[in-house]
């Protein structure tokens, strides 16, 4: 028979923040349960047998305005300098994503040299979509449709199995479109990598005398045997009550790994593939995100599917309606806490999900 305050279903960012913060601050015991045989969820991270670090479900780059995460962070890892740069392969030529100045002058054969000329191009070409019911209206409405199907139609439904006129206008929203010359992917005040990689963050974060971690378990197996206080729930919530109002759609990713005898396989850490001719949406070279000198080099490509591990909640609107039922289910139960991208059934950035956790724990703790 286990006993703990705290049960806490997954151990990757939402259940490893909050067991630590509940541990080292409440001095309270807690239980982590994790089906995969490792922690640290989809940030997971290990060497391959080349000896490069390799992330094992897709590049994970730290970035964030907030220095409360990054300072809570940096308690468990060192840091290594680190801006992810993205370029987009249209039929054979890359160009800088996000959409910028660069890419603009390059696609058209254009000499647009100031912000202003670039703002006056756009609104040349965009469309006044209002309002903005999905995906393809918020692309079309900032940069027009040419620049919307060369970049994103093709790419989107490779990664959804969806047009974009059919996913929530929160999918694609979140891409920027600059005026400027500026490559670099996310502009954000801290932009890191952990130097050891996120298995060892993670490592260091649950090295606490009163955290417990059971590994390869489905927790529905020894639910019974365990007593606790408080459940934290980080899983998909379908699950957790049985699909009883359907499954929550996902999409999935297959990763296939293929080391390179070469210093470098492309110029960039991740190239989209925007055409609809291949198969797979993006290639990463992990070695750029970990800064290793090696003569061989790791690539990973990206083949999104529908089964497989969950990773990406598809935002329709007949899947948010159903989530919405889930919801009204889980703030019935007083004792059990819902947090995280599978749980609440929505994306989180890494920082966001951390900074969610430690509010969550703020909360808790009053």
């Amino acid at each position: 028979m286990y006993s703990c305050d705290y049960l806490i279903i997954g151990a990757g960012f939402a259940g490893s923040v909050l067991a630590e913060r509940i541990a080292s601050k409440l001095n309270k015991k807690v239980i982590i349960i994790e089906k995969r045989n490792h922690i640290g969820g989809n940030a997971y991270d290990e060497y391959d047998s080349y000896g490069i670090l390799i992330h094992k479900y897709g590049p994970h780059i730290f970035h964030t305005n907030s220095k409360f995460v990054f300072d809570y962070l940096s308690q468990f890892t060192d840091w290594i300098p680190y801006e992810h740069r993205v370029l987009a392969n249209l039929e054979g030529e890359f160009y800088p994503i996000p959409i910028n100045r660069l890419t603009i002058n390059k696609l058209y054969k254009l000499n647009l040299q100031t912000e202003d000329e670039v703002k006056k191009f756009y609104d040349t070409v965009r469309e006044n979509r209002f309002p903005i019911m999905n995906s393809e209206d918020v692309i079309v409405n900032q940069v027009g449709y040419d620049l919307f199907e060369k970049f994103f139609k093709h790419y989107t439904y490779k990664q959804w199995n969806l047009e974009p006129k059919d996913l929530s206008p929160s999918v694609c929203g979140r891409i920027p479109v600059r005026t400027n010359d500026d490559c670099r992917y996310f502009t954000d005040t801290y932009q890191f990598m952990p130097k050891y990689g996120y298995t060892k963050l993670f490592e260091q974060m649950l090295a606490h005398k009163n955290i417990e971690v059971v590994l390869n378990l489905d927790y529905k197996k020894i639910i019974e045997k365990i007593r606790f206080k408080k459940m934290i729930y980080t899983g998909p919530i379908d699950y957790f009550f049985d699909y009883k109002y359907g499954k929550l759609n996902y999409r999935s990713i297959r990763f296939e790994f293929k080391n390179f005898e070469q210093e470098y396989y492309q110029p960039t850490a991740q190239v989209n593939y925007v055409d609809n001719t291949v198969k797979f949406t993006r290639v990463i070279e992990h070695k750029y995100l970990s800064n290793q000198n090696s003569k061989t080099t790791t690539v990973s490509f990206e083949y999104p599917q529908n089964d497989g591990e969950p990773f990406y909640p598809v935002l329709t609107q007949k899947n948010i309606q159903s989530y919405v039922l889930y919801e009204r289910e889980a703030k019935k139960l007083k004792d059990i806490i819902f947090c995280g991208r599978l749980a609440e059934y929505r994306y989180y950035n890494m920082d966001q999900i951390i900074a969610r956790a430690l509010k969550l724990f703020w909360e808790l703790s009053r």
